[in-house]
């Protein structure tokens, strides 16, 4: 099977005046269509860097990525890209945060509202048209930022610790309601996070980063039948692949 995303012993160095600073050393790494994988790894260890890399906002200073086997510097398609806060802007309503991306496509905005109303139920949104952002709560405010990252209309979804700013009820309730909406829509997802529970609940498998410059410490599958329950936290399983992680982590 060809990875939907590849990336071939990728290295990052920063390089200023007095100092080179090297951030990523030799990853490699890779999503199959349809995955779920996450990136676990101390703060400060270059997780977000390899995101900042994959969407062109940086350049790896050696390396190859390729996407769909083709080099990402000639791949023309699109990513979603979604970061820990959620970026809806005050003066929209949540309707008019969530059509933008469909805006930006050139869609009709008769056409992108029908389409965004016909998702809105399945995202728990609905009835929640007309509100601001400041009248949301945490979590559904997540969730209009991850319907809009869904409607950028790519197969392939970059989430940078999106549950980090909730409180750990929210967070727990976001994380099973985003497994039930990627059951859906089954994107290639690579999930950065330095939750280790929540690595584990995820994913089909997770990376394990090293100190900076980071390098892959080690790679876990996560050989649990889907959908996942909650019960599942409490399991000897559970407990094995925990274990696993922050020996890894050491």
């Amino acid at each position: 099977m060809i990875p939907k995303i590849q990336l071939i012993d990728v290295q990052k160095e920063f390089v200023s005046q007095n100092d080179v600073l090297k951030v990523l050393e030799s990853i490699s790494l890779h999503v199959h269509p349809g995955e779920f994988v996450s990136i676990l790894g101390p703060s400060g260890c270059g997780k977000s860097t390899i995101f900042h890399i994959l969407t062109g906002i940086d350049q790896q200073s050696r390396g190859q990525i390729k996407i769909d086997n083709i080099p990402l510097e000639k791949w023309q398609g699109k990513m979603c890209y979604m970061q820990q806060k959620d970026l809806l802007m005050p003066w929209r309503t949540l309707l008019n945060n969530v059509i933008l991306p469909l805006e930006i496509q050139g869609v009709r905005k008769t056409d992108a509202v029908k389409k965004v109303r016909e998702l809105l139920p399945v995202f728990g949104l609905e009835g929640f048209e007309s509100v601001y952002p400041n009248q949301l709560s945490g979590g559904m405010r997540q969730r209009a930022a991850l319907l809009r990252t869904v409607l950028t209309d790519s197969e392939i979804m970059l989430l940078d610790e999106p549950f980090g700013a909730l409180d750990a009820i929210n967070r727990s309730q976001m994380q099973q309601w985003f497994l039930e909406i990627w059951e859906k829509f089954r994107h290639s997802v690579l999930f950065v996070t330095h939750d280790i529970e929540e690595a584990i609940f995820m994913s089909d498998r997770v990376y394990v980063l090293s100190q900076r410059p980071a390098r892959v410490a080690k790679e876990v599958r996560i050989d649990v039948q889907r959908p996942r329950k909650k019960e599942f936290l409490v399991l000897s399983e559970f407990l094995e692949y925990k274990k696993e992680l922050v020996n890894a982590l050491k």
